[in-house]
């Protein structure tokens, strides 16, 4: 067993994930999912080489494991990265590497023994995940310029906008950026930005975003949220992309 040995921005145990309810462990077979460990085993599938995902619980919610099983050929470093921008862009959910262990083997099939069939549609409803994000000066006084770099079926691409130096104005520009991006890696649909702003809700601060997706000559109004936790404009990014993921995948799986 390979564990992944990188370095991780900030610091810190995961708190409990917020996309579940009361309970804890390992969620197998039918029994009920409180900490959605389901939801992110599958995530963690659908990355590029993973061919098996195991995430371990606390009682209390907390990550305490991840094992992956992954393809050779993928250095280790790289898939424990995807696994980490993967859980953070699409739940929130930020997992010291430490707790994540690689195995690779040979053998392409998974070890629920996932036909070809299975494992290319997973590839197909691969999500954006988001990469980095940056804030600099503006070009203006009193201005600010966030770049925003998201990847998408191994395609990274980076955007700029530029706003006002206040904390709405920021959110709308990380937004705008997230957007800009979108409109480069996606193919064959249109995305467009109806807003962003900061709302309150069970005592946590989060980001509503609403987005137009534009496919053809059909329009449809997608909704993300995500809570702020380390800043409005890192929260901003992953609304858009709650926003538009699940529009993507279906787009992609049709």
């Amino acid at each position: 067993m390979m564990q992944g040995k990188v370095s991780v921005t900030g610091t810190g145990s995961p708190r409990r994930p917020e996309y579940g309810g009361a309970g804890g462990g390992f969620a197998g077979g039918d029994a009920p999912d409180p900490w959605g460990v389901r939801r992110a085993e599958n995530l963690l599938t659908s990355l590029e080489g993973v061919l098996s995902a195991r995430v371990v619980t606390t009682p209390l919610g907390e990550v305490s494991e991840i094992h992956i099983l992954a393809q050779s050929g993928i250095a280790a470093k790289q898939v424990v990265r995807n696994v980490e921008s993967a859980l953070l862009a699409q739940l929130g959910l930020r997992v010291d590497h430490r707790k994540i262990s690689i195995a690779q083997t040979a053998d392409v099939r998974p070890i629920e023994t996932l036909d070809q069939e299975a494992v290319s549609l997973r590839a197909r409803t691969r999500a954006v995940l988001f990469e980095n994000l940056t804030v600099s000066p503006g070009s203006r006084a009193h201005h600010t310029t966030l770049t925003v770099t998201l990847s998408h079926d191994g395609k990274s691409e980076s955007a700029d906008a530029e706003s006002s130096d206040t904390p709405r104005s920021r959110v709308e520009a990380a937004a705008r950026a997230t957007i800009k991006v979108l409109d480069r890696l996606l193919e064959g649909a249109a995305v467009a930005l109806d807003g962003a702003k900061i709302v309150e809700g069970f005592d946590c601060q989060f980001v509503f975003a609403a987005v137009q997706g534009l496919g053809g000559r059909d329009s449809l109004l997608l909704t993300g949220t995500a809570q702020i936790r380390e800043s409005a404009e890192r929260a901003a990014v992953f609304a858009v992309l709650d926003a538009t993921n699940r529009w993507t995948a279906i787009r992609r799986a049709s």
